[in-house]
C-alpha cells in the first residue's frame, strides 16, 4: 500500500512490475542492453551518455528490437557480473568527483533523455485550463504587439512627456527618444501590455492635469 501511495498516479507501471530471480533471467528476451554505472571497470564495453543511450535504443526500437536499462541497488551499485551481461555502459556528464548518483537520480536523466528524444512535448504540468507551457515567452491569452501598437504607444509617450518638459534640453531630445523606444522595443510586449501602459500613460496625464 505504500508503495501505490507514493507513486503518485503512476499505479499503471506498478501493475506490470515483474520480480526476476536473476538479471540474466530479467534481460533474457531482451536484444540491447545498457548498464548504469559511474565506472567503466574492466569491462570492454561501448561507453555511452544518457542521450547516446537513448537515441541508439529508440533507433532499435523502430527496428523492433527490445531495450534496456540496467540500474544497480542504492548501496554497491551493479556488480561487475551483472554488467557482463549488459551490451553499452551509460555514464552521465556529471562533475568527477561526485559521480556516483542515487537510483532515482539515474533514472531520472534516462527517462528525461527518453522522453526529450520523443515526440514535441510541453513543459511543466498540463491542466484542463491550460495546456503545457512551451520554451520562449508566454503570452496566455494575448498576443504580440504589432510594431504599429508599440509606435503608437510610443508616440502617445512622448507626446505626453513633451507635454511635462521631459524630454529636454531640446538638443538631447533625439536621443532621449531613442533611449525610450529602445527599453520598451526590448520587452517583447503583448498586444495587451501595450495597451495596459497606454492606459497607464493616460491615468498620470490625467491626475497631472487635476493637480494644475
Amino acid at each position: 500500500k505504500f508503495v501505490y501511495a507514493s507513486a503518485v498516479g503512476l499505479t499503471d507501471i506498478l501493475d506490470i512490475f515483474v520480480v526476476f530471480q536473476s538479471v540474466a533471467d530479467a534481460v533474457s528476451d531482451l536484444h540491447f542492453v545498457c548498464a548504469t554505472t559511474a565506472r567503466a571497470r574492466d569491462s570492454v564495453k561501448e561507453v555511452l551518455s544518457p542521450q547516446s543511450a537513448v537515441m541508439s535504443m529508440r533507433t532499435r526500437a523502430g527496428r523492433g528490437e527490445k531495450c534496456g536499462i540496467l540500474y544497480g541497488p542504492e548501496n554497491a551499485g551493479l556488480a561487475n557480473d551483472a554488467i557482463a551481461l549488459c551490451d553499452a555502459i551509460v555514464m552521465a556528464p556529471v562533475n568527477p568527483d561526485f559521480a556516483s548518483l542515487n537510483l532515482a537520480q539515474a533514472v531520472m536523466l534516462v527517462g528525461y533523455e527518453w522522453f526529450k528524444a520523443g515526440e514535441e512535448q510541453g513543459l511543466g504540468r498540463r491542466t484542463e485550463f491550460d495546456g503545457p507551457a512551451q520554451e520562449g515567452l508566454q503570452m496566455l491569452h494575448s498576443r504580440p504587439a504589432t510594431r504599429g501598437e508599440l509606435n503608437g504607444f510610443l508616440e502617445h509617450l512622448e507626446r505626453e512627456l513633451d507635454g511635462t518638459g521631459f524630454l529636454r534640453p531640446p538638443e538631447k531630445r533625439p536621443q532621449m527618444v531613442r533611449n525610450i523606444r529602445n527599453m520598451f522595443l526590448r520587452m517583447s510586449a503583448s498586444e495587451q501590455e501595450v495597451r495596459t501602459l497606454r492606459g497607464i500613460v493616460s491615468s498620470l496625464t490625467l491626475t497631472h492635469l487635476r493637480r494644475r
